[in-house]
């Protein structure tokens, strides 16, 4: 079945486990990233991606899964952080062999780490790798499942943006604001239909000529715009990331134009200090880790018996996460993901200690 070690790799520092797994005979080159167990088992999507190097991959899970335990954190859900990347193009890569040896290396994990969709990866695939592993979540509703988690996901962010907005025009609606969607993919797109169904005006981009076509097709008045480049310089009050990571550095933030930034793409500070540039320019961050905290809600209440109405609620209540996480950066002076941190890392100390309390 190929290797399956754990990594004392220094990029891992603060990591509990970090596992590499390959199966030669169907091509599966993975790393599972397990950031912390304190509330419970790990919890977080599998990536399939085309990553440039193995050390480009290990980064990517490493800053995916420690984002997953803050993400849980804040959603109350009784979930430490976990992250997994399949290596290579999803297109040509993925196979029943390769999805189905992969799932023997979630089982492997023996519960410390339960997988689900992400970025180049989608229901059916959970579907197949459930076959050989029962840590998985985010199937289809034939077998049980809560189906695709980009519904719940996209109304956690536009419950976020409703909090931002609220806090920095005084009213949680997006009507008559100019909001710009950089991607227009699972989530985006369900984005796409809250906003416009609130009454904002959207412009929006994405890299793939099929996704501007279904704009078209189902939103005819969003505008569309070139690429990234050109909508992060549009006059625009609202700007939501909603596809890779490290879409907010330091040659985008100081070409913004909006005032409010909340987006379904995790991890968008490319790097530490970006925070403090966009407070510097006046710019509000609702931080993606609570705004797109909807899908693991979805996911995670398919665990133990899906109902859609239960985990809708759970996720409506980012509106009030977010509202919280804003107020207490005003109150303390500090950046909103600096708040969101220390309120994550406080429920991961107080209710992770109790672990230590012994049971029978």
């Amino acid at each position: 079945m190929g290797v399956f070690a754990s990594t004392d790799d220094p990029g891992s520092a603060g990591h509990e486990q970090v596992v590499f797994c390959q199966d030669r005979q169907s091509g599966l080159k993975a790393i599972i990233g397990i950031y912390s167990t304190a509330l419970g088992p790990a919890l977080g999507g599998t990536r399939c991606y085309p990553y440039a190097s193995e050390e480009a991959a290990l980064a990517d899970v490493l800053d995916l899964s420690r984002g997953m335990a803050y993400k849980n954190a804040l959603a109350g859900l009784d979930h430490g952080g976990g992250k997994a990347v399949i290596w290579g193009d999803p297109d040509q890569v993925k196979s029943e062999a390769l999805l189905r040896a992969y799932g023997r290396f979630v089982q492997s994990l023996a519960g410390r780490y339960y997988t689900a969709c992400d970025v180049g990866t989608y229901v059916a695939d959970m579907d197949v790798i459930a076959r050989e592993t029962r840590f998985v979540t985010g199937r289809s509703v034939e077998h049980g499942g809560a189906g695709d988690s980009s519904v719940l996901t996209a109304w956690g962010v536009f419950q976020g943006m409703r909090a931002a907005a609220e806090h920095v025009w005084g009213s949680p609606t997006l009507r008559g604001r100019r909001v710009g969607v950089a991607g227009l993919g699972k989530v985006g797109r369900h984005l796409t239909g809250h906003l416009v169904d609130d009454g904002a005006e959207v412009v929006a981009t994405d890299v793939d000529p099929r996704a501007l076509e279904w704009a078209r097709a189902n939103h005819p008045r969003v505008g569309l715009v070139a690429d990234t480049s050109a909508l992060v310089a549009a006059d625009i009050d609202v700007y939501a990331p909603c596809a890779l990571g490290g879409a907010l550095d330091d040659d985008t933030v100081p070409a913004l134009r909006a005032r409010v930034v909340a987006g379904a793409a995790n991890n968008q500070l490319a790097h530490p200090g970006i925070e403090k540039l966009l407070a510097d320019r006046g710019i509000l961050y609702a931080p993606d880790y609570v705004v797109n905290a909807g899908g693991v809600i979805q996911v995670a209440d398919e665990i133990d018996g899906f109902n859609f109405e239960r985990a809708k609620l759970r996720a409506t209540r980012i509106y009030d996460t977010t509202r919280q996480i804003l107020r207490l950066a005003e109150d303390e002076g500090v950046p909103p993901a600096a708040a969101a941190d220390r309120l994550a890392e406080r429920r991961m100390a107080d209710v992770g200690r109790l672990r230590a309390i012994h049971l029978r």
